[in-house]
């Protein structure tokens, strides 16, 4: 079994990333104009890990990936994005990005973005299938980007409410959310909030036995198009309700969507609200709710601003 393991990069590393570079960018073909990558030297990997920081993957014990993160305001910009040729599709590039993803929502940054060659068409679209969308495009040199999910308690149903409000305001026509999560988790209260936050007609209740509902705006924006999939059989039947007929000028919330509903926009904010455990938790209305944007619509959306205004005791 492989002993795959990524960590911080520490200075005393520094000759380790910097042979991880070399090695990954001296492999590649060769370019025009050529890649910088090959000029790094130790001191400039001692310097971008001191004022930065990076990462570095060791596949048994031996040195296998590295990247180098450089802060841009609320971006996270990843470089010198490498893996050494002997061990790809060995999951280093993959266990490599999860990790700085990882690190960036920690960090509280928006987006992870990086620049990548158009010439190399297999790493383009390696960033593609992680969700990474081309934000900019000079010459052969292409911006990746995405957005970061973003995690909030909301002890409260109204907390929840609130919330709900405060993710509609970003709301417009053709925005599809997916809401997922525990019978009684929330997903109505949440969606009566998003509907509050859209100024839309109510009352808005669970659609269970109606499976949609629409609900008209009051202030002349998008209305609010509420689905309740959990008794629908399959995307066939999900299909047959002609939700993309709506979408581009509605707001489409869809309650139990996980697995099903992703196919009906390629932007999208995927919902899931958790019960939150442990002893300073209220189990009858405590929950964690993670928000995931998806797609180049939430690029640059002050989504994290939005979730962190709502004043909650122990939020992030």
């Amino acid at each position: 079994m492989t002993d795959l393991h990524v960590v911080e990069a520490r200075l005393e590393e520094a000759a380790e990333v910097l042979e991880m570079i070399h090695t990954a960018f001296g492999a590649r073909q060769q370019l025009d104009p050529p890649s910088t990558a090959l000029a790094e030297t130790l001191t400039s990997v001692r310097a971008a890990i001191a004022d930065h920081g990076g990462l570095l993957v060791r596949v048994d014990g031996v040195a296998a990936g590295a990247l180098l993160f450089e802060a841009d305001g609320s971006r996270l910009r990843l470089r010198r994005v490498g893996v050494d040729p002997r061990l790809q599709h060995r999951g280093v590039a993959s266990a490599l990005l999860g990790c700085a993803e990882e690190v960036a929502a920690n960090q509280g940054y928006d987006t992870v973005c990086l620049t990548a060659r158009a010439e190399l068409p297999a790493t383009c679209e390696f960033w593609r299938r992680r969700g990474y969308v081309e934000t900019d495009r000079d010459d052969v040199w292409i911006t990746f980007t995405k957005a970061m999910p973003v995690e909030v308690d909301v002890p409260t149903a109204d907390d929840a409410h609130d919330l709900g409000a405060r993710i509609g305001r970003l709301l417009g026509g053709g925005d599809l959310v997916l809401l997922s999560g525990d019978l009684g988790a929330g997903k109505t209260t949440l969606t009566q909030g998003i509907g509050a936050g859209l100024g839309v007609r109510g009352p808005i209740t669970s659609p269970t036995f109606v499976i949609s509902r629409v609900h008209p705006s009051l202030v002349g924006a998008a209305p609010l198009v509420h689905v309740d999939a959990y008794r629908l059989g399959g995307v066939a039947e999900l299909d047959d309700l002609d939700l993309d007929t709506s979408l581009e000028g509605a707001v489409t919330v869809v309650e139990w969507g996980e697995g099903m509903a992703e196919p009906l926009a390629v932007d999208r904010l995927d919902v899931v609200i958790r019960r939150r455990h442990g002893d300073d938790a209220d189990e009858a209305d405590g929950r964690r709710v993670k928000i995931t944007p998806v797609g180049a619509r939430w690029v640059g959306v002050a989504l994290r601003d939005a979730v962190h205004s709502v004043h909650v005791p122990g939020s992030r």
